[in-house]
């Protein structure tokens, strides 16, 4: 390999780098924060943290991976304008088309990751981390309920345990609040059972009293009652994904339904790599600057046909799987455009415009 191919690779690959660590870190803090918000919802067991958040964070892949190779490349086209290296390589007559093969030495490599994270390992780690969940949800132990813990349920109200056993079918010091409409439901036992019916998770109070009252008004309107044993039915969570939704199927399985929701997911998991490489070939242009211009313009222009362009992808899906776009057209009114504009824009770059003639 040519020495300036060996240089110039070098320099593209430790910008995407940079860049791909900075926006991991960045989706690593938002899916750490919804994994917190669906654990204190009792939607996720505390126990999936680390596994639900490595699992999840490979299925933003191929949404972060495009963003992360345009804007490194950008950065390091960049920085090879404003140390006028550019320049002295274009004196020399390395021009656009000799700058290729550099660029796609890194740009394929993170092609094929995007394609292989967008059609294969992201709806697998989709299916497992789903599956996982629903594993441990069968559990007792980890059906929602902590000891010594506040615990909102996902019909409305809060349950508590002072104590329970390591099986976590026997409970102590159960609080449970409720709300029905404009009334209120307190329970309060000494002791508990927890244990599944069909299914469905089943509390017994042991020893308790039982308050019912309006929420506000009507003081007198109460009812007080002791009980030796009381069942209730705890609800399931109310995030209860089917794992035959499109999003859990096999490219295989995707490509035998002819249902308009799996065509939807099968164009959008083709056109993350497609959209990569249309970034790709505009970075170099979009990064070309005189030795003193300001690199950001040239970020934020990028910045923003990326928006564009996911902004698009979310918004053609949910036409296809609603039926308001047809599926003939698919995704292909975005991404071949994208395509044409990338190419037509890098075919395009250093090129000299002809001098006006006057009559």
């Amino acid at each position: 390999m040519p020495k300036l191919d060996r240089y110039l690779s070098a320099e593209f690959a430790r910008a995407v780098l940079a860049a791909l660590v900075v926006l991991g870190m960045v989706s690593l803090g938002g899916v750490f924060a919804d994994l917190i918000g669906e654990m204190a919802a009792g939607k996720v067991p505390p126990a999936l943290l680390l596994s639900q958040l490595g699992l999840r964070l490979l299925g933003y892949l191929p949404l972060i991976l495009p963003l992360a190779l345009l804007l490194g490349l950008l950065l390091a086209v960049g920085r090879l304008y404003r140390d006028s290296e550019m320049h002295v390589l274009s004196a020399a007559g390395v021009g656009p088309v000799r700058l290729l093969r550099p660029l796609l030495l890194v740009a394929v490599p993170v092609l094929l990751a995007i394609a292989a994270c967008s059609l294969w390992l992201g709806p697998w780690a989709n299916r497992l981390a789903r599956g996982m969940v629903i594993e441990a949800n069968k559990n007792l132990l980890v059906a929602g309920l902590e000891p010594g813990r506040f615990t909102p349920m996902a019909s409305g109200g809060v349950a508590y345990a002072g104590e329970m056993s390591s099986d976590g079918t026997k409970l102590a010091r159960v609080f449970i609040f409720r709300e029905r409409g404009d009334r209120m439901d307190v329970a309060t036992a000494r002791s508990g059972e927890l244990y599944r019916d069909q299914g469905a998770r089943v509390l017994a109070l042991l020893d308790g009293f039982r308050v019912e009252g309006p929420l506000a008004g009507q003081a007198l309107d109460y009812r007080l009652m002791h009980y030796a044993r009381n069942e209730m039915q705890l609800p399931a969570p109310d995030d209860q994904r089917r794992m035959d939704d499109p999003a859990f199927k096999t490219i295989g399985e995707l490509l035998a339904d002819p249902a308009a929701p799996a065509r939807a997911e099968l164009h959008w998991r083709i056109a993350p790599p497609l959209l990569a490489l249309a970034f790709a070939l505009m970075a170099l242009p979009l990064a070309r600057s005189s030795p003193r211009q300001s690199r950001h313009g040239a970020l934020l222009l990028a910045f923003l046909a990326y928006l564009v362009g996911i902004f698009l992808m979310i918004l053609g899906t949910e036409w296809l799987a609603t039926g308001q776009l047809p599926l003939a057209a698919g995704l292909w009114w975005l991404l071949l455009p994208m395509l044409a504009l990338g190419a037509w824009l890098y075919a395009r770059d250093g090129r000299v415009a002809r001098p006006w003639r006057r009559r």
